[in-house]
């Protein structure tokens, strides 16, 4: 499964929120590993945490194994366990708004925005892939490319292969407090 999917996003929503912890240091990880082993006495790297959260990059999709131990430390059986439990109970980015690269035409533009007081308007490339066409009180600049499948209004938007100056490509993260404010396709 795509690491971006609103169901990953999910699992790691819920996971923030059972540790009472985000995500989003090399101590976080470390700590969720440990929480990991204290409980379940299921062994996961860090590498593997930090790769599907987005922290660092590597492979676009997931490992069922990675997701049945996450799902077993909110105390579900597994992975497909869970995913009953958010179709029955819902989900918050599985109801919000959300914008997919699916429903997106080269040339499309999207304008988010987060706190505190930064904005930025994208224009889709094709291929999951952007190009920061404004961008206000913010890290990113214009003419930056990056790859992102989804946009949900309320949660962090996780950009991978971001391209800055020429250098090499990393992850970011946009919004890691608070997510996304505003969403809009212009």
């Amino acid at each position: 499964m795509n690491k971006t999917s609103p169901e990953i996003l999910e699992l790691r929503k819920q996971v923030e929120i059972c540790l009472n912890r985000k995500i989003k240091t090399p101590k976080d990880f470390d700590f969720l590993r440990t929480a990991i082993w204290e409980k379940n006495h299921e062994v996961i790297s860090t590498t593997t945490l930090k790769r599907l959260w987005g922290y660092v990059s590597g492979a676009d999709k997931a490992r069922l194994s990675t997701l049945d131990i996450l799902s077993r430390l909110l105390g579900h059986k597994d992975w497909d366990d869970f995913l009953r439990h958010i179709d029955c109970c819902g989900s918050d980015p599985l109801l919000s708004f959300h914008i997919s690269t699916d429903s997106l035409h080269i040339g499309d533009r999207i304008k988010v925005s987060w706190m505190p007081d930064r904005y930025c308007t994208f224009r889709y490339l094709g291929n999951a892939m952007f190009i920061v066409e404004k961008a206000e009180n913010s890290k990113l600049k214009v003419g930056d490319t990056f790859c992102a499948n989804l946009f949900i209004l309320g949660e962090p938007l996780y950009l991978s292969n971001l391209v800055q100056d020429g250098k090499a490509p990393v992850p970011f993260v946009v919004g890691s407090r608070g997510g996304l404010c505003e969403l809009d396709l212009l």
